[in-house]
């Protein structure tokens, strides 16, 4: 059987009450003709069912069977802080991104944000948009002083003016009427 259909002697279930017949079978044309026959039929394969494996990882996900008695390694290597880092570091680095191509902050903002992230600064991505918002405020803010101080100082500057031409004037006024 093993020759014809290729399979294992265990895998071969001879047909007890044909043993006569299979017994006069001496060649490989004739064992292919029991094999049609259905005198010889090649055992199918045992089953090997996940189901308990796949109820148990259901389990797991929900975080059954995870314990301090089911642990084997340190949490350095069940979970290592690199990868945390490195998780962490690609989406506020990709926030950063996303938010200078679309305009909402500038290269320098970035910058500076890119490397008080590199530096541990924020813990999520939720911190990370606080501080943006926090920032840009705080730069509109700036700006709005900035502003308002030249606005100032162009008002003062301009009664200064009025304020020495009008002594002038008076001191045209004082030497005309003394001449």
């Amino acid at each position: 059987m093993g020759a014809v259909d290729g399979c294992v002697k265990r895998k071969v279930w001879l047909d007890p009450n044909e043993i006569t017949e299979i017994h006069n079978a001496n060649s490989r044309q004739n064992f292919r003709k029991l094999i049609k026959d259905g005198y010889v039929i090649r055992k199918p394969n045992k089953i090997h069912s996940r189901a308990r494996v796949n109820k148990r990882l259901d389990a797991k996900r929900k975080g059954r069977h995870t314990g301090f008695g089911k642990r084997r390694g340190t949490r350095e290597a069940r979970f290592p802080s690199k990868i945390i880092w490195m998780r962490r570091m690609r989406v506020l680095r990709r926030l950063l991104k996303k938010y200078r191509e679309s305009d909402k902050i500038d290269k320098h903002l970035y910058h500076t944000l890119y490397l008080k992230v590199k530096g541990n600064e924020f813990k999520n991505k939720r911190v990370l948009m606080e501080h943006i918002h926090k920032e840009k405020a705080e730069i509109v803010r700036a700006k709005q002083l900035q502003k308002e101080g030249e606005y100032r100082r162009a008002r003062v500057a301009a009664k200064r003016e009025r304020a020495a031409a009008r002594e002038a004037e008076k001191q045209k006024k004082l030497l005309g009427e003394s001449a």
